[in-house]
């Protein structure tokens, strides 16, 4: 699998949404003990803790189609295989697999209880100051 800069460690990477991201990322890193690893304008910062992740998002308008409060990011070898496997077995797709500049090749769907999860495999090492993200740390 190749490991691309501009993703966070982990294989399953809680998504949390925030009125206000830089205040949240602050306050969970002051007394939670996470580590800013990568920001992503105002509007998205990835946050790291003994090896793992999380990704502080913004949260959406309360009438914005598709808002939530989280979601699951989970890290996959083979996108397209998932995604089949997925479809198969009758998961609501949000979004097929698509390639972002970031390196990632992902896909969404939405499970019966309603939680949304992202499906993404690195397909290059992107360094993220060439999509806007600023490093912060690259170490977890």
């Amino acid at each position: 699998m190749i490991t691309n800069r501009s993703m966070p460690p982990g294989v399953i990477i809680p998504e949390l949404a925030y009125d206000d991201v830089i205040v949240a990322s602050e306050w969970l890193c002051r007394a939670l003990g996470f580590r800013e690893r990568l920001r992503i304008g105002d509007h998205r910062v990835q946050l790291t803790f003994d090896g793992a992740s999380i990704v502080v998002t913004e949260r959406l308008s309360d009438d914005a189609p598709g808002d939530t409060t989280h979601a699951v990011m989970v890290h996959v070898a083979d996108v397209d295989q998932h995604h089949a496997q997925a479809k198969a077995a009758g998961a609501q797709i949000l979004q097929p697999p698509t390639d972002y500049p970031y390196g990632e090749r992902q896909y969404a769907l939405e499970d019966p209880g309603g939680h949304r999860w992202k499906f993404s495999q690195s397909i290059a090492d992107v360094d993220p100051g060439l999509w806007g993200g600023t490093l912060i740390t690259d170490t977890p």
